[in-house]
């Protein structure tokens, strides 16, 4: 038999393995979020992590496609009956775009809204319009490994499709802040209106380029004013009106309007006053994105500094039409200033999203928490609860196979009462079993030997405060059904 090669193990970058305690926290963070989710009526679903291409391609513009990951599926030998694979041989392999081979036709998702979009057109017979969805899977991007930013990472969503009510976007605010406030961070939740940065963009005559102006724009937290007034100003040059102002007016223009007023409705006026009506936008059109955003912040009853309209807000999916989130830490709060964290959270409103799949034009709107983000940041701060990694209750310890036997016949009481308990496998000392319990955070032991068998009164634990008494197995679960 050949010798099986040794190698050192290791993790593909970008990803990571969680230990019990890891998965513990994040299953709060889900749990959290989920019991929000339910609260507002929204299912949750699920979809494949592989895509066809052309399910992928296109929706996420030109930066979005690059960071696609592509699948080749090796047709030549899958079509040879007699192919059994070695380890040496893979069926499939995966690739990031720039480092594409032909024959791709698959790709592991890149979020889980354009999945929800084909998810819809297919099964829309099946489905209760409006439709209210939750999806919490992994999705897969070749980003650049850093702080807070990984190439699998996990994506939570909750989206309405089917209806245009502005009551949805309220909504969708409020969960926000809920589930904000239930998992104790300090956020601020922006929101802006994607026509807003259109507006501002044909002002200033760089309609032409706008996609790569809003993604210029949404870097103005991560660079600063300076780098984005660097990084437009070759855009300006390039599609100068007469009558268009320079980058520099630009951001002058911008904190104009919103330095100087938290008011949501200050701020909409200024942008009414500022931005005049022009061939591309009719006044009433302006009026009406104006009002929509007053519409919906005037319905949403929080403190304004959890909830803020941001006009140069800008979300860099090309698929979003009309409001737009983002969730960022509150740096004004002692507690975030030294944290250097990206968005926690990020959505929109997308108006023909299921068109590109052959389906009814159908109105969606929706927003996403950065778990990973939530994850690491919640750390930093210890916010999550003590008890997390708790996951057996008791555990029965014992000295020989007699002792054993007994206490694993009790060990069957406990768990029909649905206890999560456990029993030490095996012939090892009562040190050892004890500092397995320990290891493993059980808050409970119960030793059974000799003595123990003879009376009926097991020796019941309680590994915190070092106490113990004699009880019978019957008293034993009324204490842990009590705690």
């Amino acid at each position: 038999m050949a010798e099986i090669k040794k190698i050192k193990p290791s993790l593909p970058k970008g990803t990571r393995d969680f230990l019990p305690e890891e998965v513990a926290k994040r299953n709060y963070i889900f749990d959290t979020i989920k019991r929000v989710f339910r609260k507002y009526g929204f299912q949750q679903i699920d979809t494949p992590a592989i895509e066809s291409l052309e399910t992928l391609e296109g929706k996420y513009g030109d930066e979005g496609d690059k960071l696609l990951f592509k699948i080749r599926s090796n047709k030549n030998l899958l079509d040879r009956p007699e192919f059994v694979p070695t380890l040496k041989e893979r069926l499939w392999e995966v690739y990031p775009y720039n480092f594409l081979p032909a024959g791709s036709e698959k790709g592991l998702r890149y979020d889980l809204t354009v999945p929800l979009a084909r998810y819809v057109v297919q099964h829309q017979g099946d489905l209760a319009f409006p439709f209210k969805r939750f999806h919490i899977a992994p999705v897969w991007r070749g980003d650049r490994p850093q702080k807070g930013r990984y190439q699998e990472f996990y994506q939570c969503d909750a989206d309405i499709i089917g209806s245009t009510s502005l009551l949805n976007e309220v909504e969708l605010t409020q969960i926000y802040v809920e589930v904000f406030e239930r998992l104790r961070l300090k956020v601020i939740v922006e929101i802006n209106h994607r026509k807003v940065l259109e507006a501002i963009a044909s002002y200033f005559g760089l309609t032409v380029n706008f996609e790569s102006f809003t993604i210029i724009i949404d870097k103005l937290d991560k660079i600063g004013w300076d780098k984005v007034v660097e990084e437009l100003t070759p855009l300006v040059v390039e599609h100068l009106a007469l009558e268009a102002l320079s980058v520099k007016s630009l951001q002058r223009f911008v904190f104009d309007i919103y330095n100087g007023s938290n008011s949501w409705f200050d701020v909409t006026d200024k942008l009414y006053k500022a931005i005049p009506p022009s061939d591309r936008w009719r006044e009433d059109t302006w009026k009406g994105i104006i009002s929509t955003l007053q519409e919906v912040l005037g319905k949403i009853k929080f403190d304004q500094e959890k909830v803020k309209l941001n006009p140069y807000l800008a979300r860099g999916l090309s698929y979003y039409t009309g409001i737009i989130w983002e969730v960022v830490l509150d740096k004004n709060k002692e507690e975030n200033k030294a944290i250097q964290m990206g968005s926690l959270g990020g959505g929109g409103r997308y108006d023909n999203l299921t068109e590109m799949f052959g389906g009814r034009d159908m109105s969606g709107v929706g927003i996403s928490f950065g778990i990973e983000r939530i994850y690491d940041v919640m750390e930093e701060l210890k916010l999550f609860p003590a008890d997390l990694g708790e996951t057996t209750k008791v555990l029965f310890v014992h000295f020989d196979e007699a002792s054993e036997a007994y206490a694993f016949e009790q060990l069957q009481k406990v768990r029909a009462l649905d206890i999560a308990s456990e029993i030490y496998p095996g012939k090892k000392k009562l040190d050892k079993q004890m500092n397995y319990a320990n290891d493993k955070k059980i808050p409970y032991v119960i030793v059974v030997g000799g003595d123990e068998m003879a009376s009926g009164k097991l020796t019941f634990k309680d590994m915190a405060s070092g106490q113990q008494e004699k009880l019978t197995i019957e008293e034993i679960i009324e204490k842990l059904k009590g705690n």
